[in-house]
């Protein structure tokens, strides 16, 4: 289910707003402004905006770190490489490094 969600937003973007390297751009740097959502999340789970209180709860910065990763798969698709194996590749080698 993943995956084909990965390839099918990929193919969206791609029919709506091309696949030149400035749309590429756009799609890596949208890691930024999720992995931003993430922090503004957990900064709202401590509370640590006197003037908004505690905003955001675990399950939020969850969801918000879920959205880093599918970002992150279609970037990697978009880069023209089969996003599970790189997860797996990746994975992989984490794995050898803590074995």
């Amino acid at each position: 289910m993943i995956w084909d969600a990965v390839r099918a937003s990929r193919g969206w973007l791609d029919a709506a707003n091309g696949t030149g390297d400035t749309e590429l751009t756009f799609r890596i740097l949208k890691l930024t402004e999720e992995a931003g959502e993430a922090a503004g999340a957990w900064i709202g789970v401590l509370g640590q905006n006197p003037r908004k209180g505690v905003t955001h709860s675990r399950e939020d910065v969850a969801a918000e770190l879920a959205d880093v990763v599918f970002t992150a798969l279609v970037a990697i698709e978009s880069l023209g490489f089969d996003a599970r194996a790189v997860v797996s590749e990746c994975a992989g080698k984490v794995q050898r490094r803590i074995s």
